[in-house]
């Protein structure tokens, strides 16, 4: 029997999962490459941190969202973020949006879950979450992807998603650079509309 997952939002109480993934990937050995985070530093935070991130992207806020696979057992085995940009705004990282945009970050899939086409649902949750928002009106979904993790890079062309020809250097790594990568809300698709999807597919 196949294997299924549900993918949902993330709730404001479940921050001792969100926890548990998060130290999981950070754990993972490509981690390096897909992370600006690491495990050290994650694990030293206190609940309150985690308990804030959570509710911050978790059903009802309208600046992130959190999406989660759920194994049957109950078992979170992947999880995709994307947060509100604002055009002109200062952003954490990357430069300052041209529109209103989402950007999608901690983008990971357990080991025993890969190649069964959870990074898409997943990734397919955030862009349609991004679509549907309605305050901002978003015009792209964008993420950054470093420069040598060339199976993450496969993976979100083959989402959808196209590098801009944007980089930006990778710290403590001369030399190496993050390329950013972004699909663009289809034309004629208004806000609040999250049934077409564009060149994700479904």
């Amino acid at each position: 029997m196949a294997v299924t997952y549900a993918v949902r939002s993330v709730r404001g109480e479940e921050w001792r999962e969100v926890r548990r993934l998060r130290l999981d990937a950070l754990r993972d050995p490509v981690a390096p490459l897909a992370f600006l985070d690491t495990y050290e530093d994650a694990v030293a935070r206190p609940d309150a941190y985690w308990r804030e991130r959570t509710e911050g992207a978790a059903e009802g806020s309208g600046t992130a969202r959190q999406f989660v696979a759920v194994a049957q057992d109950g078992r979170w085995v992947g999880s995709v973020t994307a947060l509100v940009e604002r055009r002109g705004a200062h952003v954490p990282f990357g430069e300052a949006p041209e529109m209103d945009q989402t950007h999608l970050v901690g983008v990971y899939v357990r080991p025993e879950a890969r190649g069964t086409g959870l990074a898409p649902r997943l990734l397919v949750s955030a862009v349609r979450w991004s679509w549907a928002l309605r305050d901002p009106v978003v015009g792209r979904a964008r993420l950054y992807v470093h420069e040598r993790n060339g199976r993450a890079a496969a993976l979100y062309r083959r989402a959808g998603f196209e590098p801009t020809g944007r980089t930006l250097p990778v710290q403590g790594e001369p030399g190496a650079v993050e390329v950013e990568y972004a699909v663009v809300r289809p034309a004629g698709v208004p806000g609040g509309c999250a049934e077409d999807l564009g060149p994700l597919g479904d």
